[in-house]
């Protein structure tokens, strides 16, 4: 246990004296390891141990939020005073008696940071990336790769009586290139991970990794200029999903739509998307990289279908957005680390498989663009308007895939995006990513069959 049950006990009984209607504390004690290789050198290794606690109150749909570094009972229950002070309450409740809800995990673990290799093999590992990248051509001068390692163990008490703990283990590598040819640069950049120890780098070849990445930067040196205005477009699996978790799925968290900030937050049940379009999000997928045992609220995860056949079926809801908007929770309520109060948040979301091949789609186009990898890109709040670029893009002629293309933007809205998709591929991929929202930066997975996008802007220089 990260803390002793009395203490718990004691600060929670006195949020309740304050006139809380709900009190929770969150511990967490994470261990980190990165190391990178830059310049065909072991540029650095960082580790280090957080520990902190987290304390919430609410008060109606009022939430109040402190934490701190020490663990002792009065250092919480001044927490607790300060951060109640302005609320007047004469409401007196009694906390129920904790008792431990039993973690499952369905994400098992061999090599978790403190029981894997050593750092001489993770180095070795790394210059096999960094060594295949810069073998594939002259013109790619920088490779950074690196490995992130995370253990990070939490306890969460509440006045409803829950005491829950799980342990979560994470694996990440990132591989970067720059390569130049006459003044001009491109870059390539993939970053595999899972909810796993550093075994997941069994299933992730670095010297396919390097040669992935040298490639994409490559490719863009001699790539002609994208041309613009509307026209269809293809968007390749993986990555290509962050799209629709940007500009859709955040529509779909609580976090927003209990503010109707949200333009789907009266939707529910209604057509939103072609009825080729289904989309989830699932918290139980084995070892990936935005799943979780518990939520930050200490609920068993689970998976949500968002959109079916077009219709909207459900929202992501945590506590405060269930309270908020009468929807059940959906183990949702996630954050950063103890400094965050918990929001609704993503955890894999995805487009779901459909039954179209890739290459009947590519075959359904005379003229449109291919996006087989995505980059970054902007979102605005509420609309989801958003402005991405591809990270790498073809031109499509003739229902074929012919020149790369260079500084291609696809421009549009989620809402619209989601009733032009008019073909799913068979060929679903999931890919890691890091989310930020109102409860900090956190690990989700975005995914989604390669599909067909009837009319977009694109944004490009010819």
């Amino acid at each position: 246990m990260l803390l002793d049950q009395n203490i718990a006990q004691m600060v929670l009984d006195h949020a309740l004296s304050r006139g809380a209607d709900f009190a929770e504390l969150f511990i967490e004690k994470t261990n980190i390891q990165r190391t990178t290789i830059l310049g065909q050198k072991v540029h650095e290794i960082q580790g280090g141990i957080d520990f902190g606690l987290g304390v919430r109150m609410i008060y109606g749909h009022r939430v109040l939020y402190g934490y701190t570094n020490i663990p002792t009972s009065e250092e919480l229950l001044k927490i607790v005073t300060l951060i109640s002070e302005r609320e007047k309450s004469d409401r007196k409740r009694n906390i129920k008696n904790f008792i431990l809800a039993p973690t499952t995990d369905i994400h098992p673990i061999i090599s978790p940071l403190g029981a894997g290799p050593d750092i001489d093999v993770k180095i070795a590992y790394l210059f096999e990336i960094d060594k295949a990248a810069r073998s594939v051509d002259g013109a790619v001068n920088q490779v950074t790769a690196l490995s992130l390692e995370k253990k990070q163990r939490i306890e969460i008490f509440n006045t409803e009586g829950l005491h829950s703990t799980d342990n979560r283990n994470y694996t990440r590598i990132v591989a970067s290139s720059v390569a130049e040819k006459e003044g001009e640069q491109s870059t390539g950049y993939e970053g595999p991970g899972a909810l796993a120890g550093f075994e997941f780098t069994k299933s992730i070849d670095p010297k396919e990794l390097g040669t992935m990445v040298a490639e994409q930067a490559l490719i863009k040196l001699d790539a002609a200029p994208c041309p613009a205005g509307k026209m269809p477009v293809i968007v390749d699996n993986g990555f290509g999903g962050v799209i629709f978790h940007e500009a859709c799925g955040h529509l779909l968290e609580t976090t927003s739509v209990q503010k109707k900030a949200s333009v789907f937050w009266d939707k529910l049940d209604q057509e939103i998307a072609n009825p080729v379009v289904s989309a989830v999000d699932d918290g139980t997928i084995t070892n990936q990289w935005g799943s979780i045992n518990i939520d930050d609220e200490g609920m068993p995860t689970q998976k949500t279908q968002l959109i079916k056949n077009g219709k909207l079926n459900s929202f992501l809801v945590d506590k405060i957005g269930a309270m908020r908007t009468g929807y059940e929770r959906t183990g949702s309520g996630r954050r950063q680390n103890y400094r965050f109060a918990p929001a609704s948040r993503m955890r894999n979301t995805y487009i779901e498989a459909g039954k179209d091949t890739f290459q009947d789609m590519i075959s359904s186009i005379d003229k449109g663009i291919y996006c087989k990898s995505m980059g970054g890109g902007s979102v605005q709040p509420g609309t989801g308007e958003f402005n991405f670029s591809a990270q790498e893009s073809y031109l499509i002629e003739n229902g074929k895939i012919t020149r790369p293309l260079k500084s291609a933007t696809l421009i549009g809205t989620g809402p619209e995006v989601l009733k032009q998709i008019s073909m799913v591929a068979d060929d679903l991929k999931l890919a890691a990513g890091m989310c930020g929202s109102v409860s900090g930066l956190i690990p989700t997975t975005v995914g989604q069959p390669a599909l067909k996008i009837d009319e977009i802007l694109v944004g490009g220089q010819a």
